[in-house]
């Protein structure tokens, strides 16, 4: 699909065009959003914009694990729907030498692993031939660890009732699409215990048996918590169906951002921050070595899920940052089964600061920028060699708010 943003006009037209109109302060954007593609509190795409529609939010970022295979058509529907699209992509690499030392990074429970995105990727996305087949063979080996946590479970359900065994493909076909993840394990499991077992009491029984004992606490009638609670029981560490990984299924920091380079994006880290307790990873407990950290790294971009922090924490960090000239987004993932509004807050549905919101916006504006230079065959906000371009910022966050609002009026 061509990328609508090639026919756009010139800046110099764009900026002449929009000269005499009122820009606003900031839009209500959400830069981080899983669909379907991997895995989604979404049903469908539909859903999706539908939503957006309704809570008025002015752009929106895909960002699915490995693929881009959702571009074409969350470009199309948000185009029909008004909402600007930010193409982006999630990795989950690993760090071996902060893992030998124990060292967390925005994974609180496995030392090393890091989560990591590109933002504003080209669309179509083109990572080049080698890191294609780079991409590949990470799925596959994701997709055996899927098909030998099947395997697990099938060991545990099917001597309860031979009708809950699970088939990979029939997982695929029902609850994914090209690639099947834990939570689609935990999904399809559910499923099968509701279809088999319609009085709730005997699916909190069964669920007890699985859990070789243990009491199922999860309320039948809410699908998300029965779920997050497979999940906790059989599918994660110590759980009866649990696999770990092989080390191919993650790439070195390196390769991630090398791929992300190469598809034409900005590499991002997304940042944990504060959990229930107050406490941070080793990684990201000191910030400014953390913001010393990314420099070196050429790292230009945080992102942050507000919801799981603090309003103050969250705001603290926030401007720690921005005032170091890091774009910043934020997101809600919607990466769990609970389908929540599309609307970022933070923990406890606090409400963020209009200066959040705008730090958000002028993110969201840099990165719409650099993907409309990108498709003009222009240089965006990262060089090619990989830098940064610092001195650019405010004028792409100039550039990105006359873009959004040329698309906003033109569609």
């Amino acid at each position: 699909m061509k990328n609508f943003l090639t026919d756009y006009p010139a800046p110099e037209e764009i900026r002449k065009k929009l000269s005499n109109n009122h820009l606003p302060e900031f839009r209500e954007v959400n830069a981080h959003i899983h669909t379907p593609y991997s895995f989604s509190s979404f049903p469908d795409m539909e859903t999706i914009f539908s939503m957006a529609r309704n809570e008025n939010i002015a752009a929106l970022g895909i960002n699915d694990f490995f693929v881009a295979d959702g571009f074409s058509e969350f470009s199309s529907r948000s185009l029909s729907n008004r909402v600007f699209p930010i193409f982006n992509i999630e990795f989950i690499g690993l760090l071996k030498e902060e893992q030998k030392k124990g060292i967390r990074i925005n994974d609180p429970n496995n030392p090393g692993r890091i989560y990591f995105c590109g933002k504003g990727l080209d669309n179509p996305f083109n990572p080049g031939f080698m890191n294609k087949i780079k991409l590949k063979s990470v799925i596959r080996e994701s997709q055996n660890q899927m098909k030998a946590m099947i395997s697990k479970l099938n060991g545990i359900t099917e001597p309860l009732n031979p009708a809950l065994v699970l088939s990979y493909d029939k997982i695929k076909a029902r609850h994914a699409r090209d690639m099947v993840r834990e939570r689609h394990l935990a999904k399809a499991l559910r499923t099968l215990v509701t279809e088999n077992y319609p009085d709730p009491a005997d699916q909190v029984n069964l669920y007890s048996k699985m859990y070789g004992g243990k009491k199922s606490n999860a309320d039948p009638a809410l699908p998300a918590l029965v779920e997050n609670e497979i999940r906790s029981n059989l599918l994660k560490s110590g759980g009866a169906a649990f696999v770990m990984e092989d080390e191919d299924s993650f790439l070195n920091l390196p390769a991630i951002i090398k791929i992300i380079l190469k598809a034409g994006g900005i590499p991002c880290y997304p940042v944990l921050l504060d959990d229930a307790a107050g406490n941070y990873t080793e990684f990201e407990k000191d910030w400014e070595k953390l913001q010393k950290t990314l420099s070196d790294l050429k790292i230009p971009c945080i992102e942050l899920i507000p919801s799981r922090n603090s309003l103050s924490i969250l705001s603290d960090f926030v401007h720690f940052f921005h005032e170091r000239n890091f774009i910043v987004t934020f997101g809600t993932e919607h990466n769990t089964p609970d389908l929540m509004p599309l609307a970022v807050t933070a923990k406890g549905n606090q409400q963020l600061s209009n200066d959040l919101k705008q730090i958000s916006w002028e993110g969201v504006c840099v990165i719409a920028a650099h993907q409309y230079l990108r498709a003009k065959g222009m240089q965006g906000y990262v060089l090619q060699d990989g830098k940064p371009s610092f001195d650019q910022k405010r004028e792409l966050t100039y550039l990105g708010k006359l873009v959004i609002e040329f698309f906003l009026s033109k569609n």
